[in-house]
């Protein structure tokens, strides 16, 4: 799908400000407020805009470890990916569940309470899942920038 000047500026608009009200993006955008929906409406249809998802502010709700977990599967089994994918979307506390290509196969992104919390979800939920040949976990210590947007 073709995106013009105008559709940039109102995709800028939105990412700088997710929740600002309908009227005052199209006034950002240099837009009348019809145009706006029509664009976003063309966007949607297009696949350029998925969804909009809520932002949720896990440390708020009291998860304060996060950490992300890389996985080399053995493979012997034909059906290791799908199983270990299976059994991982099971964890609640699972976040994410990537898949690559190269030395690592999978990662997830898992976020506990507590270091307690975290070495119970290791050792009785992570480390179970089916077909680990290799993992090693990168815990958070902080994030320096996190931009849901692209360059428009």
């Amino acid at each position: 799908m073709q995106i013009d000047d105008t559709d940039r500026r109102i995709l800028r608009h939105w990412l700088a400000e997710p929740g600002l009200p309908r009227g005052d993006l199209a006034a950002r955008a240099g837009v009348t407020t019809a145009t706006l929906w029509r664009r976003l409406e063309r966007l949607r249809e297009g696949g350029v805009i998925r969804s909009e998802n809520a932002v949720i502010d896990w440390r708020r709700l009291g998860y304060e470890v996060e950490v992300s977990l890389r996985f080399t599967l053995d493979k012997t089994d034909p059906r290791a990916f799908d199983e270990f994918i299976a059994a991982a979307r099971e964890v609640p506390e699972v976040l994410a569940i990537e898949t690559f290509l190269g030395t690592v196969d999978l990662r997830l992104n898992v976020i506990a309470r507590d270091m307690a919390h975290w070495t119970e979800l290791y050792r009785a939920r992570i480390l179970t899942l089916p077909h680990i040949a290799e993992v090693e976990a990168l815990m958070l210590i902080s994030t320096i920038k996190d931009e849901g947007g692209l360059p428009l």
